[in-house]
């Protein structure tokens, strides 16, 4: 899960836009991507930028916090003024969080944290991922997923063992692009040639992997490469 929040900042007095992004980049929890002193500005090149947050001012000539805050849906909204009287309006529009100016870093954190908090609860768990197969397009459930590995016959594909022991072959993807979708909690690439399903794991040893799922009258067993034992690790630790 991401740690970090995308910013932008967005403040027509340029003393308070400086400061603001001073405290900003001082709070690991944040990534400023951009920072705007133009609320016309600001929103001819937002539909270009990739963020998760937007800080803002409310009093600004052209067009107000509120105004902006409307066109930005679906994003996290913190604002930072110096009146008291927009905070109503602010928490209408569900607004994360209002600091009045001064800003206090500290103060400032909490906010951030509150927006952290939020945004982890509304990323939606994906459940499946559409891919090319043998015999076309497929959805592969995460859920359906036991064990993946290199196919015998072309490696660049991969043979994906389902939980009712039926084989999926994923053509042309490397493993690399598969651990892109696959939720990084639930798998674990543990070799070149092989991808677990955490909760499939048995027991392990310092190169090996007993693990429940049964092939042949015996359950498999897999090698667990230097390279991958630390993530593994990391994963399976209590």
């Amino acid at each position: 899960m991401n740690t970090k929040l995308k910013c932008l900042l967005l403040d027509d007095e340029l003393p308070g836009l400086t400061y603001l992004k001073m405290l900003c980049e001082q709070i690991p929890e944040l990534e400023v991507v951009k920072a705007f002193n133009n609320p016309n500005v600001f929103l001819s090149e937002i539909p270009e930028l990739d963020f998760d947050l937007c800080i803002l001012d409310i009093e600004m000539p052209m067009i107000s916090g509120i105004e902006v805050a409307n066109l930005l849906q679906g994003k996290l909204i913190i604002f930072a003024t110096a009146y008291k009287e927009f905070a109503l309006e602010a928490f209408e529009l569900d607004a994360v969080d209002y600091l009045q100016k001064p800003i206090k870093k500290e103060r400032l954190q909490m906010a951030v944290q509150k927006a952290l908090k939020r945004s982890q609860q509304e990323i939606p768990t994906k459940k499946f991922v559409q891919l090319q197969a043998d015999k076309g397009k497929t959805l592969l459930y995460f859920d359906k997923i036991t064990y993946i590995k290199s196919a015998s016959i072309d490696s660049r594909d991969k043979e994906v063992l389902l939980e009712d022991n039926s084989i999926l072959i994923l053509k042309n993807i490397s493993f690399e692009k598969l651990m892109e979708f696959l939720p990084t909690a639930d798998f674990c690439r543990i070799n070149k040639h092989e991808v677990i399903k955490l909760s499939k794991v048995q027991f392990f040893s310092a190169d090996q992997i007993n693990t429940t799922i049964a092939q042949k009258g015996k359950n498999l067993i897999l090698t667990l490469g230097n390279t991958y034992k630390k993530d593994f690790l990391s994963k399976v630790k209590v």
